[in-house]
């Protein structure tokens, strides 16, 4: 997840006597905290992070895969967004209780955005829903793997660090335009050959319909509570926007947008039929083929190993960096800002990347959102405990879910666009050898609608340049073994033309 502002609030430094097991074992008085500053810090994680129960459907729910198949075996788009919302309150919930209990950390955890979009429009398209999940558990096998053993640090150092702020910048611009283009504010040139530009604004040139509009007002609206910095901003702008879109539609009748209804709404209008509550559906839960893609997707075996590593890419360095900081504002880091517990943390972590997989919502990371709850005094495990807790709860509310348009809920996008571009500073532009490649792993990303290809892009540059200013020392092997393998995995589908 990208990072976020942290919000430090004063909170009572006197360590309060032992109350009991409860005290003892997640150490609540040792690190100077409270039952109630837990509670509190638990509920307000919750409330900061809950959009993304609303998120995930729609990111997961409307792309189809090579089948034709939406997520959920079913051939009606948005038709399982009630099933993908149960199994991520589901994942999210068991494995933050997972993490406070385990580790006892003040984390929660839940479906990653960027991850999601990445399995749908890089993963999903070119095989199908199972088979793209299968490779999110691979993802999540290899990287608790690489923890057991400790190679995780070792690859981690492999990469230059200025090219992973630029994954992270690059996912960012990625999902802005994917909560741009769900809401139909930014719209496809159909035919690219006759037409100047690949996009435009809105429809022909301009904003047409009421339910743009609508999606304008809600980034507005979550822009002035970010800035505010009122407590679950994002959530109760979707909320709020998602009233307006319901009342809009009631009067107006838009419907669905297509191409005699250009004004209506982008995925679905919002409606108020069907039921609110009801048992959780989790007709998603082990719908995963582990070995699937490796013969349905384009490319085989290895672009599968290269889409399994580009997952892994974007997975892998964002939960050390997440910990770490979280652990710094609670003040449990030590001489040299180490986290306690750092390895059951990481091990949870891989842990909910294979969950999310196998629930198919996608892998699950931790998330820096819980630096809001760290602000309000959280400093252990109950913490966490509290937030999966209310996770579940919410399970029983996912119907509600189908109520609410993509153009209450993709601003959300559009924000998290902006906080994972802030990373943007992290890189030194005027070192050429790194910015370049940075450069290009960036817009690559956005400009094809393919975070894998801006990976490869960056890594592919990276090493040529090194190669070419005589620094060959400075490519570790593994970026020489990976940039290798980009290259073959574009220039594949020319080579194999041509052979055949």
């Amino acid at each position: 997840m990208p990072s976020l502002r942290l919000v430090s609030n004063d909170v009572d430094q006197k360590a309060t006597p032992p109350v009991g097991g409860l005290d003892r074992f997640f150490k609540i008085s040792e690190r100077r905290s409270t039952v109630g500053q837990e509670v509190r810090g638990g509920l307000v994680t919750f409330l900061t992070m809950a959009y993304i129960i609303i998120l995930n459907p729609l990111i997961l729910g409307f792309v189809p895969d090579s089948e034709g198949m939406y997520l959920g075996g079913n051939a009606d788009p948005g038709s399982g967004l009630a099933a993908i919302a149960a199994g991520t309150a589901l994942i999210a919930g068991l494995l933050t209780i997972a993490m406070g209990a385990a580790a006892n950390f003040p984390l929660a955890l839940a479906a990653g955005l960027g991850l999601n979009a990445f399995v749908a429009n890089s993963i999903a398209r070119q095989s199908t829903w199972e088979d793209a999940m299968g490779l999110v558990v691979l993802e999540g096998i290899v990287i608790l793997l690489l923890v057991m053993t400790g190679f995780r640090k070792a690859v981690f150092h492999a990469v230059p660090q200025q090219l992973k702020v630029a994954i992270s910048v690059g996912i960012g611009l990625f999902i802005a335009l994917v909560g741009f283009v769900d809401a139909r504010a930014v719209t496809r040139i159909p035919d690219e050959f006759t037409t100047t530009v690949p996009v435009q604004l809105g429809v022909g040139g301009h904003l047409t319909g009421w339910p743009v509009l609508i999606f304008c007002l809600g980034l507005l609206l979550m822009i002035a509570l970010w800035v505010r910095n009122v407590r679950g901003a994002i959530l109760i702008a979707i909320v709020i926007t998602t009233v307006v879109a319901v009342v809009a539609e009631a009067i107006g009748n838009f419907g669905t947008a297509s191409p005699e209804n250009p004004g209506g709404w982008s995925l679905r209008a919002p409606t108020l039929e069907g039921d609110l509550f009801g048992l959780p559906d989790f007709s998603t839960l082990f719908q995963f083929n582990l070995f699937g893609a490796f013969s349905s997707i384009e490319g085989g075996v290895l672009a599968a190993i290269l889409l399994v590593f580009s997952l892994l890419l974007a997975d892998f360095f964002d939960t050390m960096g997440t910990m770490t900081a979280i652990g710094a504002e609670a003040g449990l880091n030590d001489e040299e800002g180490v986290p306690p517990n750092a390895q059951r943390i990481l091990i949870v972590d891989s842990v909910a990347a294979i969950a999310g997989g196998a629930a198919g919502v996608s892998s699950n990371t931790s998330y820096i959102e819980s630096a809001s709850g760290v602000g309000e005094g959280a400093r252990t495990g109950l913490a966490s405990i509290v937030t999966g807790l209310l996770f579940l709860v919410v399970m029983f509310f996912t119907p509600l879910v189908s109520l609410i348009p993509s153009e209450a809920a993709v601003p959300a996008l559009v924000l998290v666009g902006f906080l994972m571009m802030q990373q943007v500073t992290e890189i030194d532009w005027r070192d050429v050898e790194l910015a370049i490649p940075a450069f290009l792993t960036i817009v690559v990303m956005p400009f094809t609608y393919s975070i894998s290809a801006g990976i490869g892009a960056g890594f592919i540059t990276f090493v040529l340049i090194k190669l070419v200013v005589g620094k060959v020392k400075d490519i570790h092997p593994l970026l020489w073994l990976v940039a290798v393998l980009f290259v073959v995995y574009f220039a594949y589908t020319p080579i194999s033309g041509w052979v055949n």
